[in-house]
């Protein structure tokens, strides 16, 4: 956001030349100017603790000029030296993932104090915990619909194969009523039986 841009260029007052050095018309007028400096504002996390921010400095990838409000939280929670500690106990290729870390787990305990990001947790186990319970009962809704659907399908082809199967017609009905042999039979079955249950 802030670059400060310094131009530094050679100054040579006549009084600044040796005494064994001569200055001769033919050679070079001056010397190419030199190329140009850009030296770039520190690192929010220098700026914020008022120090000079190294060229090797640990918290700069990390905690860039546009984003002060970043290590604002995390050295209110965590701390400099702790957060400074941490990062160069790492390897590089994890320290970008431990300061994002660092920094929500810092909004989690300045949103939360008691609980920070566990409390987090628990409510998101809770809301998982709920969408399980009722994704389970929508289930069970399905398979007792499925299962309706099932036998109301079989009533309605039950119904359909005695609308179009013969009926047995009364006289048939008639002689197994009438017929003394089968009634015979079913006395003697019976009598068979009853020593049993004596």
């Amino acid at each position: 956001m802030f670059k400060m841009e310094y131009e530094i260029t050679p100054t040579s007052s006549p009084g600044s030349l040796s005494p064994n050095s001569s200055i001769s018309p033919s050679s070079s007028p001056s010397p190419p100017p030199l190329p140009t400096q850009v030296v770039i504002s520190p690192c929010a996390a220098c700026k914020i603790l008022r120090r000079r921010c190294a060229d090797k400095c640990v918290l700069a990838p990390y905690f860039p000029p546009t984003e002060p409000a970043k290590f604002t939280i995390a050295h209110r929670v965590f701390g400099a030296s702790n957060i400074t500690k941490l990062l160069q106990e790492l390897p590089e290729s994890q320290r970008a993932h431990a300061v994002s870390s660092m920094v929500y787990e810092a909004n989690a305990r300045i949103r939360d104090p008691v609980y920070g990001c566990a409390g987090a947790i628990c409510q998101l186990q809770k809301q998982i915990n709920e969408l399980q319970a009722q994704l389970a009962k929508a289930r069970a809704e399905v398979t007792n619909m499925q299962l309706q659907q099932a036998n109301l399908a079989a009533v309605l082809c039950m119904e359909m194969a005695q609308s179009t199967s013969p009926q047995p017609s009364s006289q048939q009905s008639m002689d197994i009523s009438l017929n003394p042999s089968l009634m015979e039979d079913n006395n003697n079955f019976g009598s068979l039986w009853e020593p049993l249950w004596a």
